[in-house]
């Protein structure tokens, strides 16, 4: 083999640099370059190189004694070669940078290095692997302590580790590659046999071919969705005949009557106290689904709330029963609880278990009401007329989404959620918020059965961690119409709820039904029906017809009622009111101080305004402490708005049967007619359950307004008062009224008084409230308790 160098001659004689070398095929100053032509006589033969002189080759290692790598290959002998400028690979040199400008050929003289290998010990192995468990990414302190332990570097460590966890990664993606592949050929599989039908169908009826002539896929499918949703309205029409009592045809489709709105209307007899009416009512029949919130449609199935309201109402009727196993009487007749083990052997739980720290509470009672069935049943089923007819009961009501309406032109069949926020008058025991089911069915002529019963939070799509603390179980009244035109009543109250919230001196008093039981709805059931039956009897008679007219009496009875309310959601900070509650060391936890900004709130004054309230226990009869507090002639010994002097009374509306139930306008009793530029509106009422007094400072000018029929709703009014209900320690009858009269008491027993104030302690609303304003309402709170008890201790 020749070689024939070409050799490049500049015309300029002179020393050639390096840069000059680099660039001779291209120089960089403009001159030419001549190709110097040699004769072939004086090219000079090149000695052959043999070529296992050319190269180094390393041995072949036979396979079974090579030494495999794994997390044994020591990186520092790579690092180390590296450092000494060779290239990793087991090859030679780099062949294109071992060339020389002048040589003619390359001949590589200097073998490469051969790598060696280390291999750890199996001490080190175990220790490295059980470390890897426990910490598969070791910071730098963990492999130095891990290094010394182990005698080796701490890069030795550091690449262990790494081959370790690289390991581990690719052992986890075959294994995940494997499962993938596996649940490919089953999906390819399924994927043949669902082709392999829909090219060869099959009749579902005979089995034979099935002919689909020119039908599309598309409507196969619909095919098949149409037989799925008749199966789904089979279903539904046997739920609707529980539902309903009545067969439903399955393609009958629901008539939407008009519905008129109807007021409850007095039919007056002959005594005076005639029986409450419904005017005529149409009722639309919806479809047994619920449309959405704001045009929303929610995801649920309406068959699980049919489902749920039918066994609710098998449960209350069967509770309902008067000879029932499942209820006890107690020793003196008079009170009924419920027997847990015959209750739990008769019914499952229709929302599920108890949940933990809850307690049960179960009560049943029945009386004679002044209103008829179908009345009753409206009221029932109007959020805003129920909240209406139990105010001091219910804070807040409303009807979240209509179900059915009911069948025809009447409430048979209605079912709805509501939503309700139940209270007792007092800051000690926490409101009560429940999301349930309303179900109302007539079972016969004048016989109708209403019955709630909770949802449960993760039925309706509600967050499952929402907080709850009372979960309503089946409970309801049955009503039963009478022939004097009264309605015989049997109301079933059965709830769980969380009693670690509840302060301990009501604990007794929820524990025996009291508080939220069947008495209490019951009782003010029938008083609230006798108060309207008064109030719209023209035979009633009523003090000084010379100054209130009948008009200016409908505006004071509004006037009272917006007392009232606005005194309850100030007791029990409901959601109705938007109060900030705020938290004094100096008070104790048994007074609770709210505060909000009353700002261009028609009947409210400008400002801040302020309320207070505590409960304490007293040792006398509810009975006693009410008559003692509505006396007007002793009122002085409490009431700083007195002076100090005798109250006369100067107008009162009966609003029941006894005279304690009344609205009384009161004035200062002074010789001096013109020294009265304040009066004193009141509302008192007592009945099986407890009894209350609410009263608010008015000048004089606003109520002969309201007397003369003005409008009341503009009337600036802060209501304070009194709560009382019985301490829970005794039991409870039906002789409340000759209790009342005679006066008569129990030894042992007491009576948990609530005191309230609602004060405007400035004018501007948005200034900030001082503590001394604080302090004043607690003295106030304070100084009214030691006058009560130092005057009930003395008499």
């Amino acid at each position: 083999m020749l070689h024939l160098p070409l050799s490049l001659k500049f015309l300029d004689k002179g020393p050639r640099s390096n840069m000059e070398d680099q660039h001779e095929r291209f120089p960089v100053d403009g001159r030419v370059l001549v190709e110097e032509k040699v004769p072939v006589e004086q090219l000079v033969p090149v000695k052959r190189v043999p070529v296992e002189e050319r190269f180094h080759f390393e041995e072949r290692v036979p396979v079974e004694e090579r030494v495999p790598v794994e997390e044994n290959f020591d990186p520092s002998v790579m690092e180390r070669i590296n450092e000494d400028g060779y290239e990793s690979m087991s090859g030679s040199g780099n062949l294109d940078g071992g060339l020389e400008d002048e040589q003619e050929t390359l001949v590589l003289e200097k073998p490469a290095k051969k790598l060696k290998y280390h291999r750890h010990t199996q001490e080190q192995i175990n220790e490295l692997e059980t470390c890897f468990k426990e910490w598969p990414h070791p910071d730098e302190k963990q492999r130095l302590d891990l290094s010394r332990k182990l005698n080796l570097e701490p890069r030795q460590v550091k690449f262990w580790f790494q081959n370790r966890r690289t390991q581990m990664k690719n052992q986890l993606e075959r294994h995940e590659n494997v499962m993938l592949r596996q649940e490919n050929d089953k999906l390819r599989v399924e994927n043949v046999a669902i082709k392999d039908a829909v090219r060869n169908p099959i009749c579902n009826h005979c089995g034979g071919v099935a002919m689909l002539g020119n039908i599309t896929i598309e409507e196969n499918q619909l095919r098949v969705e149409n037989a799925q949703l008749r199966d789904e309205l089979s279903r539904i029409c046997g739920l609707a005949e529980k539902f309903l009592g009545r067969p439903v045809t399955p393609l009958a489709s629901p008539i939407a009557l008009p519905r008129p709105s109807s007021n409850l209307e007095l039919e007056v007899a002959g005594n005076g106290f005639g029986g409450l009416s419904s005017g005529g009512t149409s009722l639309p029949m919806g479809p047994l689904t619920r449309p959405g919130m704001m045009g929303v449609e929610k995801p649920f199935n309406s068959s699980v709330f049919v489902e749920l309201a039918v066994t609710a109402m098998d449960e209350l009727l069967r509770l309902a029963q008067a000879d029932s196993p499942i209820w006890m009487t107690s020793l003196d007749g008079g009170k009924e609880t419920l027997n847990p083990v015959e209750y739990m052997r008769t019914f499952s739980p229709c929302i599920g278990l108890k949940p933990s720290g809850f307690v049960t509470e179960a009560s049943r009672e029945t009386g004679i009401v002044m209103i008829n069935s179908l009345a009753l049943v409206e009221t029932l089923m109007d959020g805003s007329r129920w909240a209406q007819m139990f105010p001091c009961v219910i804070a807040k009501a409303s009807t979240t989404d209509v179900l059915s309406s009911g069948i025809g032109r009447t409430r048979h069949g209605a079912l709805q959620l509501m939503h309700a926020e139940f209270q007792v008058l007092s800051p000690l025991v926490p409101v009560r918020q429940v999301k349930f089911l309303r179900f109302c069915k007539q079972h016969g002529e004048g016989l109708w059965a209403v019955v709630d019963v909770s949802i449960d939070t993760a039925l309706d799509g509600a967050s499952i961690n929402s907080f709850v603390n009372c979960r309503r179980l089946p409970s309801g009244c049955v009503v039963q119409d009478l022939s004097n035109g009264y309605t015989r009543v049997t109301w079933i109250e059965h709830s769980e709820y969380d009693e670690s919230a509840v302060h301990y001196l009501y604990r007794s008093l929820l524990s025996s039904g009291l508080g939220f039981g069947a008495l209490r709805w019951l009782a003010t059931l029938q008083r609230q029906c006798e108060s309207i039956a008064i109030l719209l009897s023209s035979t009633v008679p009523c003090e000084d017809h010379s100054v209130l007219t009948q008009a200016g009496r409908r505006s004071l009875l509004q006037l009272t009622n917006r007392m009232r309310d606005n005194f309850c959601a100030g007791v029990c900070a409901s959601t109705v009111r938007m109060w900030n509650r705020l938290h004094v060391a100096s008070l104790g936890e048994d007074v609770k101080v709210m505060t909000r900004k009353s700002m261009n709130i028609p009947g409210e004054p400008p400002g801040v305004i302020l309320s207070a309230a505590t409960s304490v226990w007293m040792p006398i009869m509810h009975q006693q402490l009410f008559s003692f507090l509505r006396d007007e002639r002793q009122r002085s010994k409490w009431d700083i708005l007195s002076n100090g002097g005798p109250m006369q009374e100067m107008i009162h509306i009966p609003k029941g049967q006894t005279s304690s139930n009344c609205v009384s306008l009161l004035r200062l009793n002074t010789r001096n007619q013109n020294d009265n530029t304040m009066l004193i509106l009141q509302e008192t009422w007592a009945d099986a359950s407890g009894s209350l007094i609410v009263y608010a400072p008015l000048d004089v000018a606003s109520m002969r307004a309201v007397m003369t029929g003005g409008d009341s709703s503009f009337v600036a009014l802060l209501p304070s008062g009194f709560a009382i209900v019985p301490d829970g320690s005794s039991g409870y009858g039906d002789d409340w009224s000759g209790k009342l009269a005679r006066g008569s008491s129990n030894k042992g027993s007491g009576s948990l008084l609530t005191v309230a104030f609602q004060i405007l302690v400035n004018s501007l609303p948005m200034a900030k409230l001082n503590v001394e304003s604080v302090e004043t309402v607690n003295s106030l709170l304070s100084c009214t308790i030691n006058k009560i008890k130092s005057a009930v201790s003395s008499a």
